[in-house]
This record gives C-alpha cells, structure tokens and sequence, in this order.
C-alpha cells in the first residue's frame, strides 16, 4: 500500500476535529510512525502532509494562523450559502434528502447570519440594503450571479448615529463636480462555511453580483481555519479584488443566537452583547473602484424593482442632505 493511502486510513483516527487543538508536525510524524508499514523519512511525510492538506479530499488540513494539522470536516449540507428560498440552494438539494426539518435548520442559519451582517454594518456606520424579490421561488438560477445578498452603502461623511447620518452637502457638490458618486456602494455575498469544494463558486458568484458596484465582498460566517482554503481566496483575491472576511462565529454559535427578528430589532445593550461575539478576520482586503457602473446599474434597475427602489434611495438621501436607514424588505 502507498505512503498516501496508507495515510489517508490512518490520518482520521489522529487528527483532532477542533483546529484549536491541532498536532503539530513532528507529533504527528511520531504517531504515524507507530502504525506505519515501511520506513519513510520525517521529510516524506512532512512534504506528504503538506500536499495532502491542500486536497479537499483528504482528512488533513493545516491551520491558517499558528502550526499544526487538524481533521478536515465534511462541509455544512446545503444552503450553506443560499437564499431563504429552497428553489435557489445552488441545486444541492439533494443533499438534504427532502427533510424538511433539515431545509428548515439550514434555512433559519441563513436568516440568522444575514441579521447579523445587517446589524454589523449598521453599528460600524454603513447602510445595508438586502436584495429578497431577486431570490424567490421561480426567479432564474441566474439571479445568483446578478445579485448580491446586500448592497453595502457607506457615505463616508458624518457621524450623526447609525440610523441616519448628515450629508455634507460642500463635499456632495465637490463630488458630482469630479463625477464621482458620492458614497462607496459595495456588493456583499453571504455565505456560512467555505470550503475547498466550492469557494471558488462563492468567489466568482460574488465578483459576477458586484461588476455594478465599486467592490466586491465575500463574507462567511464560519472561521477559515484552513491554510489552503485561505490561500486558495487570497490568490483570488489577488487577481479579482473581492474582499474575504469572516465573522468567527462557529456553527454552535450561530444555533444558539435568537432569531433573526430579535436580532435586527435587538436593544443596544443586547447589539453590544452581539458584536462581543463577533470575531472578525479579513482574509484578504477589497479593491474598490472610484466609479460605479452606471450602464450595468441601469440595466438591473430595469430588471428589478428593488434595484429600482436602491436608487430611489439613494437619490432621496441627496435630495435631503441626510442618509436614512432603509432595509431592503
């Protein structure tokens, strides 16, 4: 039996679940040794564990932050970035076997996380709109590429609070002078857990939703714990310019949170309590544009009343010199 194989039996049963208590190397090689048939190198199996961490098949992963290996899991089934709606769970299905109380659990995870972005970027004095009409029952499939999750607008001026803040009308007109938009709008695509089988889908899903905005944003709720995985959205990155970020909020976390009602209509005192459990990490930053693309915009607006209704949004907050909170619902 080969070195890989042989490894790929042994591995699961030594490999810790929890990247927080992962083995270091040279542990690991001496565990190994202790079932292994054949004598192989502390080299060969290191380059060994090296490869086979970066293979979305294997039971090893390396951590993205510290040393060690840990045990690859199974990625979360299904509509673990999808829309409320079941029609459009980017035709994994399947994977729930039709269990309504699967679909359902899956269902309100995705509520939950967009509730907290939304909030999350309220506090921090952006305002988000989410896009909904674009992802009910029977919109094409293509939707997915079209649209965003949220549209992200930050004025960049005034600290009035987080529900509405003043425009300064001097810099709105020095703007429009230069013909540059007065606020930054960024696409943002939701998504619970990445893994090496379809980050790729995410990212490009989130760089197609954003060519009408000035950025892109990925955002997972889940830690990215993974060094591959996290290299893999880097070198996107690099070449596209979406941002990746993470929220640090683990699967138990995100059960446990109340619904995704409380969590948008949440006190300041439990928004606080909220946020403390929020651990953010940028993996890899967002290249902005300085001009949005206004063709592309008009385009969906012509296909899209909530597109439509974004920029009356927008035009209404010029108009009045003060950006008003407006959820896209």
């Amino acid at each position: 039996m080969s070195l890989r194989s042989q490894l790929s039996d042994l591995l699961p049963s030594l490999l810790p679940t929890n990247p927080a208590e992962a083995i270091k190397g040279t542990e690991l090689i001496r565990l190994v040794r202790l079932q292994l048939t054949g004598n192989y190198s502390d080299a060969s199996l290191r380059y060994h564990f090296s490869i086979m961490s970066c293979d979305p098949g294997s039971p090893i992963a390396k951590v993205e932050k510290g040393q060690g290996y840990y045990r690859r899991s199974a990625p979360v089934p299904a509509l673990s970035g999808a829309q409320e709606l079941v029609s459009l769970s980017q035709g994994r299905l399947d994977d729930l076997n039709a269990d309504r109380g699967a679909v359902d659990h899956a269902l309100e995870r995705v509520k939950k996380f967009r509730a907290i972005v939304h909030r999350f970027n309220e506090v921090n004095g952006k305002f988000p709109f989410e896009f909904r009409e674009a992802f009910t029952s029977g919109s094409p499939l293509g939707n997915l590429w079209k649209f965003p999750e949220m549209a992200l607008v930050d004025w960049q001026t005034g600290e009035d609070s987080e529900e509405e803040m003043s425009l300064d009308s001097r810099m709105l007109n020095l703007k429009q002078r230069l013909g540059l938009p007065p606020f930054r709008l960024t696409s943002a695509r939701l998504r619970i857990q990445a893994n090496l089988h379809s980050f790729r889908e995410d990212f490009f899903q989130a760089l197609s939703a954003s060519m009408w905005t000035q950025g892109g944003e990925l955002i997972y709720a889940v830690p990215i714990e993974d060094e591959a995985l996290a290299d893999g959205l880097r070198a996107l990155n690099s070449a596209f310019g979406v941002g990746v970020s993470s929220f640090g909020i683990d699967i138990e976390t995100l059960d446990d949170l109340p619904r995704a009602a409380n969590i948008l209509n949440a006190h300041p005192k439990e928004t606080e309590a909220l946020m403390e459990r929020i651990n953010f990490d940028r993996i890899a930053a967002p290249r902005h544009r300085q001009h949005i693309d206004w063709n592309a915009f008009e385009t969906l607006r012509r296909e899209s009343s909530e597109a439509a209704r974004l920029i009356d949004w927008l035009c209404n907050c010029i108009d009045k010199g003060r950006a008003e909170a407006l959820r896209g619902e």
